[in-house]
C-alpha cells in the first residue's frame, strides 16, 4: 500500500465567518429580514446561498433572484445595520477550537492568515472583539482582490501575503463557495461544515471533512 506523504504545512489560510467566529448564524437571520424591508421574499435556501459569495457574484446573484432593477448596495447597506446591532445584543463568539488551533500553530511557528470576504474594517474590529487579532501574521479579504470567492483570487493572494507556496499551505472553510475558492486556488481544503452540510456540492474538492477546529490539532502534526 502507498504511504502518504507527510504534510508540510508552514501556514494555514482561515476563513472568518462561520469558521472562526460564530457569525454565519446571524447572517442567515438578517438577510432574510432584509429582503423583506424591500418588498421581497428570500428561503432560508436561498440564504445559505450566500455564504462567502463574493463580488461580482453576489449581485449578480441578486439580480437573478429579484430582477435587474434590485438594488444590491442598498440592500446590503441595510443588512450591515441589521447584523450590527443583532451583533451587538447577541454577541461574538468562537467556534470551538479556535482559540486552541491558533494557539497551537503559532507555538509551532506555521504562518496565520485570513482570507474572507468580510472587508479588512469589520475583519480586524471581529478578531479584536474576541481577541484573536494577535495571532494573525496577515488579514487578507475579499475587498483586496478583483474577485471574490467561489474564485480563487483571495486564496492566492493570501498564499502570496504570508510569502508560503500553495502547496505548504491549508485552508480552512465552513461552506461550499469558500471550499470552491480554495480548491480552484490549488490548495488542500479542511472542509468544517457551519448551518448546513453542503457535503454532495463540494464532494472531490476538500482535502479533509472535521467536526470541528480542534480535528486540525491531529492533521497538521501528522
Amino acid at each position: 500500500m502507498k504511504r502518504r506523504r507527510k504534510l508540510d504545512i508552514k501556514a494555514v489560510l482561515f476563513d472568518l465567518d462561520g469558521t472562526l467566529i460564530d457569525t454565519e448564524k446571524y447572517y442567515q437571520i438578517v438577510w432574510p429580514k432584509t429582503i423583506e424591508h424591500f418588498g421581497f421574499h428570500m428561503t432560508r435556501e436561498q440564504a445559505l446561498q450566500l455564504r462567502s459569495l463574493g463580488r461580482p457574484f453576489a449581485p449578480e446573484q441578486f439580480k437573478k433572484w429579484y430582477g435587474d432593477d434590485f438594488d444590491y448596495h442598498e440592500a446590503r447597506a441595510y443588512r450591515k445595520i441589521l447584523f450590527e446591532e443583532l451583533a451587538a445584543k447577541e454577541g461574538i463568539n468562537l467556534k470551538p477550537g479556535a482559540r486552541e488551533i491558533l494557539q497551537f500553530l503559532k507555538e509551532r511557528n506555521i504562518l496565520i492568515a485570513t482570507a474572507t470576504a468580510t472587508d479588512e474594517e469589520r475583519t480586524t474590529r471581529y478578531l479584536s472583539e474576541v481577541g484573536l487579532l494577535s495571532y494573525f501574521d496577515k488579514i487578507c479579504c475579499a475587498t483586496m482582490v478583483k474577485e471574490g470567492k467561489p474564485k480563487p483570487d483571495i486564496y492566492l493572494y493570501a498564499c502570496e501575503q504570508v510569502g508560503v507556496p500553495k502547496e505548504n499551505c491549508i485552508a480552512v472553510e465552513d461552506a461550499p463557495n469558500g471550499v470552491r475558492s480554495a480548491a480552484a486556488a490549488g490548495i488542500k481544503t479542511v472542509y468544517i461544515p457551519d448551518q448546513n452540510d453542503d457535503e454532495e456540492e463540494v464532494k472531490g474538492l476538500y482535502y479533509k471533512k472535521m467536526e470541528s477546529l480542534y480535528e486540525l490539532k491531529d492533521l497538521i502534526s501528522k
